[in-house]
């Protein structure tokens, strides 16, 4: 079956960057894609702010109807209720969000977040429209064991319990390999390939072949320009989550150009 998948590139900012410097830098980003006459259409991008930037680029967004699309960065188990701190997809869904991170490997670390918990977020992320890119991925003990794929894949399964395909059309899976984040190091595009084939292929186990066909599956960690088209060049990969090279606007721009230098 041909591959109809658009690519995404989304930007992760982190714990970066205010809202005085959030629309600074999508705006940057945006002017810097307008000249080089980028179509949105061959590659979506997002960027994923911290909470307190996500009304600013809302407003930047939609005033000067930009095709740069944002999201957020984790989403409450929770609808409403007394969850100090916490935020509701309900809430990122009346500020315009359209993707949401779920399950990243900082989360899991610093937060304790279990699949269990994830699996929640992703039923109150769906339940409200939101499309939830849930993060998987090994760290270096793991990865030296080659248990890389089994231990993906149960994260995987343990997210997506009891959750119907038909919640899932909107689902973006992230391949994080946790060693190769903010670490200079980079999984080869062979390795990158290996795990989000297999994440396709459980996708296809678990649903069916046209969920898997059509969900988008990228791979995140130290990606940069220089190494973006030989990632992209894979069969199963569909685009990047971009870290610390998201937060420079003219470097992010050229990842997501990565067509355009990909024979250079």
């Amino acid at each position: 079956m041909a591959n109809t998948r658009t690519p995404l590139m989304a930007g992760n900012w982190k714990m970066n960057l205010d809202h005085h410097q959030a629309t600074h830098t999508v705006q940057k980003l945006a002017w810097t894609l307008k000249d080089a006459k980028h179509d949105y259409s061959t590659v979506e991008v997002a960027v994923l702010p911290p909470f307190t930037d996500l009304r600013s680029v809302q407003t930047l967004v939609d005033a000067d109807k930009l095709d740069v699309k944002y999201g957020a960065q984790d989403v409450s188990a929770h609808l409403e209720g007394a969850y100090t701190g916490e935020i509701s997809a309900t809430m990122l869904a009346k500020l315009g969000v359209t993707y949401v991170a779920i399950g990243h490997s900082e989360r899991r670390e610093y937060h304790a977040e279990t699949d269990a918990l994830l699996n929640e977020k992703i039923l109150a992320a769906v339940g409200q429209g939101l499309a939830p890119v849930l993060c998987v991925g090994e760290g270096l003990d793991v990865r030296k064991a080659g248990e890389q794929i089994p231990h993906t894949i149960a994260q995987l399964q343990g997210a997506l319990a009891g959750i119907p395909a038909t919640q899932l059309e909107n689902l973006v899976v992230a391949y994080e390999p946790v060693w190769a984040i903010g670490t200079g190091e980079v999984a080869t595009p062979e390795d990158a390939q290996e795990v989000c084939g297999a994440i396709r292929g459980a996708l296809g186990d678990l649903y069916d072949g046209e969920l898997a066909d059509a969900t988008r599956v990228l791979y995140g960690g130290s990606v940069k320009s220089s190494n973006v088209a030989a990632i992209m060049s894979q069969p199963d990969v569909d685009g990047a989550l971009v870290g610390g090279a998201s937060l420079d606007p003219e470097e992010f721009a050229k990842i997501v150009r990565y067509q355009a230098h990909a024979t250079a």
